[in-house]
């Protein structure tokens, strides 16, 4: 059960790809964009990957200089203030692989990787990713051409969830922020943490498909309603 009794309560904050939409970063659902032009099969699977190692690289370049000119915003912001001044722990853990919440100055778990990152398929070693990469590029370690973005695909084990799963047992409160509850097992920590005994919010643009699960539920913008949430727990 979360402990009880504390002077200040111990926040995990989940947040996907909604929280970013308004810098600039699509989601998989919007029309137009990076993920409408590709099937996730074709980019986003091990399979996909190795039937076209370059068409996955182009998408993950394109991703990765979107999102280098991308600026975080007020709900960025607004999570970043509050692990600065809430006296309690706020573990901030993202679906997102931009790195917005970073520039704002907060500190994320990014249990499904990072555009930033590369990762050498052969042996595992990891390194900070260039602008662009190729299929071609030799792993720095072993140097075989198995260079992939370190970015956690369908079918493959989110990072960290042995640590994510801690914390969703010890939290007061979760929350989750612009998240779809399509993709598990991120949809699963809603009632993770309501078992636990952690008060569980919804902060989404509209109902998510783990909408009911959840024990109150606020609606709008996330550059909106995050900052508001965000001020409500900083004055209690």
């Amino acid at each position: 059960m979360a402990a009880q009794g504390r002077t200040a309560a111990k926040i995990v904050i989940l947040t996907g790809a909604g929280i970013s939409a308004e810098s600039g970063l699509g989601t998989f659902r919007d029309e137009g964009g990076l993920w409408a032009q590709h099937r996730i099969e074709d980019v986003a699977t091990p399979e996909g990957f190795a039937r076209n190692p370059l068409l996955v690289h182009d998408f993950y370049n394109a991703r990765r200089a979107q999102a280098a000119e991308a600026l975080p915003n007020a709900a960025h912001a607004a999570l970043a203030r509050l692990q600065r001044e809430h006296p309690g722990e706020v573990i901030l853990v993202t679906q997102n692989v931009d790195g917005l919440h970073e520039k704002a100055g907060a500190a994320a778990v990014h249990m499904h990787g990072a555009l930033e990152g590369a990762l050498c398929a052969a042996c595992g070693t990891r390194w900070q990713a260039p602008l662009v990469m190729r299929p071609d590029v030799p792993c720095p370690h072993c140097a075989r051409p198995a260079t992939r973005p370190d970015i956690v695909w369908f079918g493959e084990m989110p990072y960290f969830m042995d640590e994510i799963a801690e914390h969703l047992e010890s939290c007061d409160i979760f929350a989750a922020i612009g998240t779809s509850g399509q993709v598990y097992p991120a949809a699963g920590f809603v009632q993770e943490a309501a078992y636990a005994g952690a008060h569980t919010v919804e902060l989404n643009l509209s109902d998510s498909d783990t909408s009911r699960s959840f024990a109150e539920h606020r609606v709008g913008p996330a550059s909106r309603i995050v900052p508001l949430w965000v001020e409500e727990i900083l004055s209690q």
